[in-house]
């Protein structure tokens, strides 16, 4: 007795959809059994088909009519399940139970589990900060800080609280509230955030927001009470449930009326059970689904393709959606005469080959993969370094092969005693307002040029712009990057909307306003910073490959294989999937009108009702199958 008990509990600890899936297997046997006559009982089996599947939907039924006055399919359900067993019609009520928690498991499929993206949020917050008091260094929990705390953070640390530099130069990595895939350099009386991460050099810091308004509290703020304000689409049949319940209702009492027979009136109620009405959503959205799997989407929420459909704006965030989220080197210009280019090129990335700035790092690759490129594999490392460098928030310094090489900032060359020629300003003024960094290089103390750096666009963002507008969905760029770099970015790729220098605020606030103007929107982003928005937005995609986590965990649908030029298809899936759903709805409700007839005329009885819509059912489910290889032409 004891291992039974113990049976059932482990029973009952199983997942809610395992325990769905063995009753309903439990229940076709039963059926089966009932149909066949198989096994002799001393009642019929399709009993337990009606108390396994059909008691929870009369339960339920009740319980929203009782709590909410809220009449669902469920309700007709439950009448045409009373009144089959009324009349002792079992089977065709077992049968009725039976496909209808089909179609309810089917939904319950589609809908994803529970999301962290909150909790790993939360985990991103700096849980110490070192606070200087009395001229001494006391590391203390970050809630602890108040404004106006002198705090120090050395190289790698996360920013604890928000605050202003006092003194020290450094690089700060600000991705997780700006998405920006490049560094920006701090010193005295810049501004840093909390959740930012000290690329190098440390520095002192004066406290002037802390605890729950930071930077880092505000945004897992944003995405609690965007996730709170996303509303949730009712199903089409329980949209329609009300008025199918009254005239089913209406049809049968007036056949019951004239006839007499309450046969015909409860054939009514069974031929009116909205099995493929419900089975018309859930299976379409599954095989969608599948199809959009092929394609390298994982679609994590069960409505996402129903939002997506109806969607007339996508933002995008740009750094690493519609470009590669990496600096590359676009163009090296040598001054210096006897020192062509590739020279230039080759000396700055053998004197950054030891630095730790991402920059420097993205000159020496870029440098290596020139070379192998080029057949010239192993020249960048022959090179002999001497007396390396590195000045945080300037550049670096080192000898190559005996000459001296400088390579920073202005700050960086106007301490060289190096004078910055007019047509390099200009030139590097350009690259700059276009969004790129420039990188300026002296030999032996004289100026020698520079080497510019740019974040660059996917090679099929441009094609998948173009085809996104061909489906009627305007493109938008919803970018934390200055407006120079956007509109660079932008006029590449065709888009006319730009929104820049956005902070997670701001780019919930952009798509608050579009939603307020009837305006639904899906954003794609790969950063924490997007987090906010892909909760906000009535459709959230992320970069799953080189996106973080967290923006993963926030949306709706994640990207996998970063494949975006895949994106037209997944609109134009998420159409056609509506369409299907229409289609099956239509279908559905004529096949249950022309059953309607046959029952008052007295041809149709209930077993042969529930056979003649459940056939509907299967009808629909082979038209929902049709999706999983559907591919737009």
């Amino acid at each position: 007795m004891d291992k039974a008990i113990e049976k059932v509990e482990q029973f009952m600890e199983l997942g809610g959809t395992r325990k769905e899936i063995v009753l309903l297997v439990i229940s076709g046997i039963s059926l089966v059994i009932s149909i066949f006559d198989l096994v002799p009982l001393p009642f019929d089996a399709a009993w337990v088909a009606i108390i396994l599947c059909g008691v929870p939907i009369i339960i339920e039924a009740i319980i929203g009519l009782i709590t909410a006055f809220d009449i669902k399919a469920d309700v007709l359900v439950s009448m045409a399940l009373v009144a089959a067993v009324c009349i002792g019609e079992d089977f065709a009520a077992g049968e009725v139970a039976f496909i209808m928690q089909i179609g309810a498991l089917l939904e319950d499929l589609t809908v994803a589990k529970a999301r962290a993206g909150i909790e790993k949020l939360v985990h991103l917050t700096p849980q110490t900060a070192r606070v200087m008091r009395n001229g001494t260094e006391e590391v203390v929990p970050a809630e602890q800080v108040k404004v106006g705390d002198m705090i120090r953070v050395l190289p790698g640390e996360t920013v604890p609280v928000d605050g202003v530099i006092v003194s020290g130069q450094t690089s700060v990595n600000q991705a997780v509230m700006t998405g920006e895939s490049l560094p920006v350099d701090k010193s005295a009386g810049d501004e840093v955030s909390s959740g930012t991460v000290n690329q190098f050099g440390a520095f002192e810091m004066k406290a002037t927001r802390v605890g729950e308004d930071s930077s880092i509290q505000r945004m897992i703020k944003l995405v609690q009470s965007a996730d709170a304000g996303k509303a949730k689409i009712v199903s089409l049949a329980d949209r329609w449930a009300t008025w199918i319940v009254i005239i089913a209702l209406t049809a049968a009492a007036v056949t019951w009326a004239v006839t007499g027979e309450i046969i015909r009136a409860v054939t009514i109620l069974v031929v009116f059970c909205p099995c493929a009405l419900v089975l018309a959503t859930p299976t379409a959205i599954m095989a969608a689904i599948g199809n959009a799997t092929k394609h390298g989407f994982l679609v994590r929420e069960g409505d996402a393709l129903e939002r997506l459909a109806r969607v007339s704006r996508i933002t995008f965030d740009k750094t690493g959606t519609l470009t590669y989220g990496t600096p590359e080197v676009t163009e090296v210009h040598s001054v210096l005469e006897g020192v062509p280019d590739e020279q230039l090129y080759s000396m700055v990335a053998a004197a950054e080959q030891f630095s730790e700035h991402p920059l420097g790092k993205a000159i020496f690759s870029c440098c290596m993969k020139t070379e192998s490129e080029e057949g010239r594999e192993g020249s960048l490392k022959a090179r002999k370094v001497e007396g390396f460098t590195m000045i945080p928030g300037q550049g670096v310094k080192a000898v190559i092969d005996g000459k001296k090489v400088a390579a920073g900032n202005v700050k960086l060359i106007s301490a060289e005693d190096i004078t910055v020629t007019g047509d390099i300003a200009r030139a590097a003024g350009k690259h700059i307002s276009e969004g790129s960094t420039v990188i300026l290089a002296a030999i032996d103390g004289e100026m020698a040029g520079y080497i510019v750096l740019s974040d660059t666009v996917r090679e099929e963002s441009r094609d998948m712009i173009t085809r996104l507008k061909a489906l009627g969905v305007e493109p938008v760029l919803l970018t934390g990057d200055n407006r120079n770099a956007a509109d660079n970015i932008a006029g590449q790729l065709g888009i006319s909307e730009i929104h820049s220098n956005c902070m997670p605020e701001d780019k919930l606030n952009d798509i608050d306003a579009y939603q307020k103007n009837s305006s639904d929107v899906c954003m794609i982003g790969d950063g924490i910073n997007d987090a906010p928005a892909l909760k906000k937005a009535n459709v959230g995609i992320a970069m799953g490959g080189v996106g973080s986590d967290i923006a993963v965990d926030a949306a709706d649908i994640a990207l996998v294989d970063d494949e975006i030029k895949e994106l037209p298809h997944l609109v134009a899936l998420a159409k056609r999937m509506m369409t299907t759903i229409k289609l099956n709805l239509s279908f559905s409700m004529g096949l249950n009108f022309l059953a309607i007839i046959l029952a008052i005329t007295g041809v149709m009885g209930p077993v042969v009702g529930a056979l003649v819509h459940n056939a509907g059912s299967v009808l629909v489910i082979i038209n929902s199958s049709l999706l999983l290889k559907w591919k737009r032409r």
